[in-house]
């Protein structure tokens, strides 16, 4: 039975949001429709509003269901831009989803400094805001790579007293914290804590103006047009609340990552993000020597599914520029991510590790004979 320890990408579904889905599938109707089947389509909306809402320690009202957690982060910074601010401060080991409309915005972008276990110094956000033009900050709760979790509440400490937007993508965060509730507006993904891919929602936290991207009907209070994916809002909110009553469920990896990353050092592996808080359900970790599509491609063929730390794109392998970000360029090439989530057991994390370390010595053997 193979194993997958790839949850940051996309986790597998929910058995609550399955049912849910099928549920919702199962009927007609359109959410904006006013008769008994357009009502029944808007009240699984709206209970599913609520379930995500509930998750974010928010008010349903707070909750717009965008097609993505992409779309949630490109809707809070175009709505940013169109409320008046005149730049935007990035962490640059940003997921592209908020890299690239940040780029695209038409305005300047102001990039941070990040240490080399991948945290934003306070200090220096706190210089950047007091001298110079409204702003809007960009920055994940927990990076995609590497699991590092930022300084909050300081960073929103530091945000609100200069009067700034601060815009938290919470994809990989919420459902792995007791919190989410950072900033102005949070972004967050149905399919990173088991529910279905394509839908997503932005999370308004102080009731900043937010501005269309898409324009038609009307939906979603006048924010995202386009008749509303019944079923998949409805394996959102299930999946959300399983998410909230299942975070023991992440906790209790820790050890179990942690006592597979300590046999991977013993081998020569370094730790990516010592010194900074690192979600329980994320391991990340490099060695010099052996290039990450080697890794990922040996693991998948022991029955392991894990992602490389580097971007593909066209058949190219391009360094990961998280942590060339972090000035760790000289493991960039050589970093994998293994992530569980909430069907994840111990048995997983060690079979993870066997795997790897009998794919590291079997490649450093063929290196020697190589070399003989």
């Amino acid at each position: 039975m193979s194993v997958y320890l790839d949850h940051n990408a996309s986790s597998p579904l929910r058995p609550e949001a399955l049912a849910a889905m099928t549920a919702a599938l199962a009927e007609v109707g359109n959410p904006s429709s006013v008769h008994a089947a357009g009502r029944r389509a808007r009240a699984r909306v709206e209970t599913a509003r609520g379930q995500v809402a509930a998750l974010a320690g928010v008010t349903a009202q707070d909750v717009t269901f965008t097609g993505s957690g992409t779309e949630a982060n490109a809707l809070a910074i175009q709505s940013a831009v169109a409320a008046g601010v005149e730049r935007l401060i990035v962490n640059p080991t940003e997921h592209p989803s908020v890299l690239e409309p940040a780029r695209a915005a038409g305005l300047p972008v102001e990039w941070l400094e990040v240490e080399e276990n991948g945290l934003v110094s306070m200090h220096e956000l706190a210089d950047r805001l007091k001298d110079g033009a409204p702003a809007q900050v960009l920055l994940q709760l927990a990076n995609s790579e590497t699991g590092v979790v930022q300084t909050f509440p300081e960073v929103a400490d530091v945000c609100a007293r200069f009067g700034s937007w601060l815009h938290v993508d919470a994809a990989q965060g919420a459902g792995k914290m007791p919190s989410i509730r950072w900033g102005d507006t949070v972004a967050i993904s149905a399919h990173k804590i088991g529910g279905p891919q394509g839908v997503g929602a932005l999370i308004n936290i102080t009731g900043k103006a937010l501005s269309a991207v898409v324009r038609g009907g009307g939906q979603e209070r006048g924010l995202r047009a386009g008749t509303e994916n019944v079923a998949a809002i409805a394996g959102f909110g299930a999946a959300a609340e399983a998410a909230g009553r299942d975070l023991d469920a992440i906790n209790r990896q820790e050890p179990w990552r942690d006592a597979a990353l300590a046999r991977m050092m013993a081998e020569g592996a370094e730790s990516i993000g010592d010194g900074a808080w690192i979600l329980p359900h994320v391991l990340s970790a490099a060695v010099e020597d052996w290039a990450s599509e080697l890794q990922v491609m040996a693991l998948d063929l022991a029955g392991v599914m894990v992602s490389a730390g580097s971007a593909c794109s066209s058949g190219k392998v391009a360094r990961s520029p998280v942590l060339s970000a972090m000035k760790l360029d000289r493991l960039a090439g050589g970093v994998i991510r293994a992530t569980g989530g909430w069907n994840t057991t111990e048995d997983d994390w060690a079979r993870f590790a066997d795997a790897w370390i009998d794919s590291y010595r079997a490649f450093r053997a063929r290196r020697i004979e190589r070399a003989a």
